[in-house]
């Protein structure tokens, strides 16, 4: 992102560099070149070297669908009838918003189940003339079908409507004006989602257009149906025209730019209602449906205050900050430039006295990561690197805002890391890159070198208030053990930050109707009316919001991202199964209305419930629930 301030110094050794570099061209992402760092624009730690090991990339490696074949009929099925499809973003969509489901390519398997989402396709090309007729009959009998691209096949009239029309000109949606599905979906950016922005001229994603649909649940801006219904007693049937899979991984994956309105500070919920949707279709559907909550200990909001440490002045800041969160018992993430080499950038600033601030930082039990040595720009473009770069031979060197020298990823990642670690005595596992420069590769070689958490997208480029796990390459079949929370405040957008608190506070509450995660970037370059913003914040969502760094909730996520849950119902109630293999607290489940927690049969202490929403003690292991139906 845009520094508050650069400082750019004229002393001899700058100059003598310019002069060495001027007629030099970028580095191509292949090759960089090499130049001699001066011992004037370089600080060295005497005796510090390091990292000793190298570093290897693990290999792509692409995720089976069975990964996710297991689970009882409680769940949702998703019948894949593609495998090379973009099924993974909606697996993972599924999971942020907190979904049990199975995927199963066996049509007979997938009917045992209440609700069945047909993806990524219907047509007579991928299904059996007997498992299309059996998906036919399927609502009648009771069920709930969710079709994606109903192409043929002969369903056209279980769905709804007369013929799907293929087109890449349709750029909106409107969802329908009242339908219980859609009864939390009020905010007027809530219904009305975007395809793609037609004055940016870029090519849009196909869709299906289904004509002469009598109640669609929404209608895209020619008039033909985005989401049909049909009603048959108990049994639902939906067409759903476009890839949702698809869709959710040009958020995830930070590719959609023919859909991105705006880049931060603002409400765009654009995947959360569509998977808001598929979870109201699920618990309305299923009798005995059971969900996982997004937020801690039962609160509404996730909230992460993180600052860029990138500026002389900053690190000094830095601590000021940190005081009044460990005042208030909060814990900041604090991702610190490692800049010790001057250029086009800045002077130095991690050296010796900056390496105290950093032991303060950490004395105060702020969480520590990394923000890259170069803090360039062209960080996307930098290539990957032999994973041996250490300290003090990798000296990255920046020019100006689109060149920089002896410089690659996993330079950047493995020395920023050895260096804090060593003068914090933390383990950082978060990270975060200068202007937000997000290399295509980023995902497989944060993984590599030891990060576990990333907040390198914005929410708004990514349409979504959810994190949500990475994938490799950022493309579609390839899944990583690392998650992304992107940020949803800055404070470098006009007018400053202190006069924005409003706005912020209104965004917090819309991103809190469902369980939304904020990350607030704030750049401690000044106190000022920065720090007054941030007090005023806390104090605005304090009352609704759990607070933690961006590694106290990564660990939570990725715990909760391995959670299984399986119900079995009765007459009078229902169990619940739940499945941690790594220890959690706080997780909460939202179970049907009227079911009440049987403490009689646990022995368990600690479990909270309020209405449909039950709070859970740390848990490992398998854990059953009984719940009976009625009021206390």
């Amino acid at each position: 992102m845009e520094r508050s301030t650069l400082i750019r110094l004229t002393g001899i050794a700058i100059l003598f560099l310019s002069i060495v570099i001027g007629s030099w061209v970028l580095f191509g992402p292949r090759s960089v070149q090499h130049i001699d760092i001066p011992d004037q624009a370089f600080h060295r730690f005497p005796g510090v070297s390091g990292p000793d090991h190298a570093t290897v990339v693990p290999p792509r490696v692409p995720t089976a669908w069975t990964t996710y074949g297991e689970g009882s009929k409680s769940r949702l099925a998703i019948l894949l009838t593609d495998p090379d499809s973009s099924w993974l973003g909606l697996a993972h969509g599924l999971k942020s918003i907190g979904v049990p489901f199975r995927i199963t390519r066996d049509v007979r398997e997938a009917l045992t189940h209440q609700v069945v989402l047909v993806y990524p396709v219907i047509s007579g090309k991928v299904l059996s003339s007997e498992a299309l007729q059996a998906l036919a009959e399927f609502p009648k009998a009771g069920g709930t079908l969710i079709g994606l691209q109903v192409l043929g096949g002969g369903l056209n009239e279980t769905f709804g409507f007369r013929e799907a029309l293929v087109s890449r000109q349709r750029y909106d949606l409107q969802l329908a004006e009242s339908d219980p599905l859609l009864a939390e979906l009020t905010d007027p950016r809530e219904r009305h989602l975007r395809v793609g922005i037609r004055a940016k001229g870029i090519e849009v994603m196909g869709t299906y257009g289904y004509t002469e649909s009598v109640a669609p649940l929404a209608r895209f801006d020619d008039g033909t149906a985005a989401i049909t219904q049909k009603t048959y007693g108990q049994g639902r049937a939906y067409a759903i025209g476009l890839d949702l899979g698809f869709l959710l991984l040009k958020g995830y994956n930070n590719r959609g730019e023919e859909l991105v309105q705006t880049y931060d500070n603002q409400f765009d919920p654009t995947l959360d209602v569509w998977l808001r949707l598929l979870k109201s279709i699920y618990r309305t559907a299923h009798t005995g449906a059971v969900t996982l909550g997004t937020v801690p200990f039962g609160k509404s909001l996730s909230v992460m205050l993180t600052h860029d440490v990138d500026f002389t002045q900053s690190i000094k800041n830095a601590v000021d900050y940190a005081e009044y969160e460990k005042s208030q018992g909060l814990v900041g993430t604090y991702f610190i430039q490692v800049k010790y080499i001057r250029d086009y950038n800045d002077d130095i600033f991690f050296n010796d006295e900056g390496v105290r601030y950093l032991a303060r930082l950490a004395d105060l039990g702020m969480e520590l990561g990394s923000h890259t040595i170069a803090h360039s720009k062209v960080f996307n473009r930098f290539p990957m690197g032999t994973g041996r770069e250490a300290y003090p031979a990798y000296t990255p060197f920046v020019k100006d805002r689109t060149t920089a020298f002896n410089a690659s990823i996993l330079g950047e990642l493995r020395v920023s890391k050895f260096l804090i670690d060593h003068f914090s005595g933390q383990s950082i596992v978060s990270f975060r890159p200068g202007e937000l420069s997000n290399p295509f590769s980023l995902p497989q070689a944060l993984l590599a070198t030891g990060y576990q958490y990333s907040s390198t997208a914005t929410a708004n480029n990514s349409l979504t208030h959810l994190p949500y796990q990475l994938n490799y390459d950022r493309l579609t079949d390839s899944e990583v053990e690392l998650f992304e929370f992107p940020v949803t405040i800055e404070d470098e957008e006009l007018p400053k930050m202190g006069d924005r608190l409003p706005e912020a506070l209104e965004v917090a509450r819309q991103i809190s109707r469902y369980g939304g995660v904020m990350v607030v970037l704030i750049h401690p370059n000044i106190l000022d009316h920065k720090l007054a913003f941030e007090k005023g914040f806390v104090e605005g969502v304090r009352f609704y919001a759990w607070f933690g760094s961006v590694g106290e909730f990564g660990r939570w996520w990725a715990a909760r991202n391995q959670v299984q849950l399986d119900v079995a119902q009765g007459e009078r109630g229902g169990t619940v199964t739940i499945t941690t293999p790594e220890s959690v607290a706080g997780l909460t489940l939202e179970v049907p209305g009227g079911w009440r927690f049987d403490p009689s049969r646990l022995s368990m202490k600690g479990i909270e419930q309020r209405g449909t929403f039950v709070t859970l003690p740390e848990l490992k292991g398998v854990h059953t629930l009984t719940f009976a139906t009625g009021s206390r």
